[in-house]
């Protein structure tokens, strides 16, 4: 993994900005030992790291670019150019002839930086899906970037940076930090598909690429069989060559899908691995195990254990240069150091299959919402709504009961019925938080910038304006981040073979009702690939490496203790109202603690997040 970083417009020599720059890089490769490759000029300086080859820095004239990822030029004119002059010299002319040709060029996940020694001018870019991140901060006339921002603070105009109190507050909201917002004030992150020019002092960021939908597409279903099996097989095969790679298995669609099309590429049995939970109702072995089977791959397991959980905390919270609050980066952390230790250097996820073929739960439920929305209103408003109100003891009549809540959410507007659930709307802001931090933050901006995403989608039909939604919420903000960061602290590589552009628009080109069929998910995945995954897999309900945090939190002291250590120190930091952690700890977590459990966690994150990082509230 590893990243890059550099800056534009201060400096002090050649000599004094390569040490900075190899400074800055330091964090980059504090996992891996990458080698850090780096190039400077008068006022400015690009380095870049990675343990597998996969960045690269080149000098074309005064122009000096970093690349970093295992991106291709996959326009033909530019690629033969490529072969001929080398990427970096390639790039850089396409950046002056066109920065949005320059970037749509490149296929994989990638982060570019590219500054002109002489004028100062630079363009940022990450990849279409925001594998990986890119952050930046513009201020004291330098644009200071890096794809973490533990190098950005170690930066002379970045080493007074303040923790952003809205950056926390969406934190804890969302349970991690959504771009283009940071939890360091003045520092900004790249959506996926989006690039940054800076000229004269000024930064401008726009979209060279976004997710576009042909929903009118011919549904013939033997041809788009043929295509999807061929562009995922060829997915597979590019992301497993050159070393030795394996597969995380939770026993899904998506990572059994990669773990039988990995033994194909490779003409032997797949590695795979897998994590399992002595905890009822969150140990997925049985699945894995049967995928196993059926492809014959070469499996390996291992249950994690609360005393693994208290051990890796720290470890994780020091990983990310954000809190982030999803607990299965820990299974997905130990899964991937049982890799490590077994010699595999590269690990395909299967994540983004959900997101691009209509996998998640929420799809099923949120059309059922949408059929009642799209009854007239004198029906909804004269007829159905007052009889549910004056239905006789209907607060005791459950059908009533769960026809009265669903009438409520139904009539909130997407995507705020989203967060219906949401688990700080349930308990409510005034009650988290104390009432100073309370003031500084804007409590309605994370569903406005929901709202934002939503508002931006091209697309019509209701399930790929939520798939839209959810590449950049769920996979791009979340599971991309907790993913790569799990296996960069383990020293490992990850590639993420849905991802790669030949799936991605194939499914923009799937016809929608292929994703959700009435109300059966990724009908057209299942379909396609039936008699190739084993009946079980494709039967099963998706699960995943949940963490059973809550269950162990009751019954294991370590962990207790960790839990009680940790939220009794953020009662200092005058975010979260003492008499809350309280109450969680004591009644919440006691009366139902797998779901105050979440909550015990990401408050726990956030406090180990500002230990490692030795961050001042």
């Amino acid at each position: 993994m590893s990243g890059l970083c550099g800056w534009t417009g201060y400096g002090s020599g050649f000599d004094a900005n390569r040490q900075l720059a190899l400074a800055m890089a330091a964090p980059l490769s504090r996992f891996d030992g990458g080698i850090v490759q780096a190039l400077t000029g008068n006022t400015c300086a690009v380095a870049a790291t990675s343990a597998a080859g996969r960045a690269q820095v080149a000098r074309a004239g005064s122009v000096l670019v970093a690349l970093w990822g295992s991106a291709a030029i996959h326009d033909g004119a530019l690629a033969a150019q490529a072969a001929a002059q080398g990427l970096g010299r390639t790039l850089a002319g396409a950046w002056r002839g066109s920065p949005e040709s320059a970037c749509r060029a490149l296929a994989g996940p990638f982060a570019l930086a590219m500054v002109d020694c002489d004028s100062g001018d630079a363009l940022l870019a990450v990849d279409r899906m925001g594998a990986h991140a890119l952050s930046y901060r513009c201020g004291d006339d330098a644009l200071v970037f890096a794809s973490n921002a533990d190098a950005i603070a170690l930066h002379p105009t970045g080493r007074q940076l303040q923790v952003d109190r809205q950056g926390i507050y969406d934190y804890v909201y969302f349970h991690m930090v959504p771009s283009p917002g940071h939890v360091w004030q003045g520092v900004r992150r790249l959506l996926p598909g989006e690039m940054l020019e800076y000229r004269c002092g000024k930064a401008s960021v726009r979209r060279y690429w976004r997710m576009r939908f042909d929903e009118q597409a011919p549904a013939a279903f033997g041809q788009l069989k043929e295509r999807f099996v061929s562009a995922v097989r060829d997915s597979v095969r590019d992301a497993s060559s050159g070393c030795e790679t394996g597969a995380f298995l939770s026993g899904g669609t998506d990572s059994s899908t990669i773990a039988g099309m990995l033994g194909e590429a490779t003409g032997r049995p797949a590695r795979t691995y897998s994590i399992g939970f002595d905890a009822q109702g969150y140990d997925e072995m049985a699945y894995a195990r049967i995928a196993a089977r059926h492809f014959g791959t070469d499996h390996h397991e291992y249950y994690v254990t609360p005393d693994d959980v208290a051990d890796a905390i720290p470890e994780v919270a020091s990983a990310f240069d954000q809190p982030f609050g999803n607990a299965s980066a820990v299974p997905a952390y130990l899964c991937a150091r049982m890799a490590r230790r077994d010699g595999i250097e590269r690990l395909l996820g299967g994540d983004g299959g959900d997101e691009l073929f209509g996998g998640n739960e929420r799809y099923a439920k949120q059309r059922v919402f949408d059929f009642y929305a799209r009854l007239p209103a004198p029906v909804r408003r004269a007829l159905l709504e007052p009889a549910l109100r004056h239905f006789p003891m209907g607060g005791r009549f459950g059908p009533v009961r769960k026809a009265r809540s669903y009438v409520q959410q139904a009539r909130v507007p997407m995507p705020g019925r989203l967060e219906t659930y949401n688990l700080l709307g349930r308990y409510g802001a005034d009650t988290v938080f104390e009432a100073d931090f309370l003031a500084a933050a804007d409590t309605a901006r994370p569903l406005a910038s929901l709202e934002e995403t939503w508002s931006a989608s091209e697309a019509r039909t209701l399930i790929n304006r939520m798939l839209e939604l959810d590449l950049k919420i769920t996979l791009a903000d979340n599971d991309l981040p907790k993913v790569a960061g799990a296996c960069q602290l383990a020293g490992i590589e990850v590639a993420f073979p849905f991802l790669d552009r030949r799936v991605v628009e194939f499914s923009a080109s799937l016809p929608p009702s292929y994703k959700l069929k009435r109300l059966a998910l990724r009908w057209f995945f299942k379909e396609a690939l039936r008699g190739f995954l084993p009946d079980e897999i494709i039967a099963k309900q998706k699960h995943g490496f949940g963490l059973p945090f809550g269950v162990w939190l009751g019954a294991h002291h370590r962990l207790r203790q960790l839990a009680g250590d940790s939220l009794s120190d953020l009662k200092g930091r005058r975010i979260v109202r003492p008499e809350f952690i309280d109450e969680l700890l004591g009644r919440h977590v006691a009366e139902h603690p797998g779901y105050h459990g979440t909550m015990v966690w990401v408050l726990m994150m956030l406090e180990q997040w500002f230990r490692q990082h030795k961050a001042a509230a």
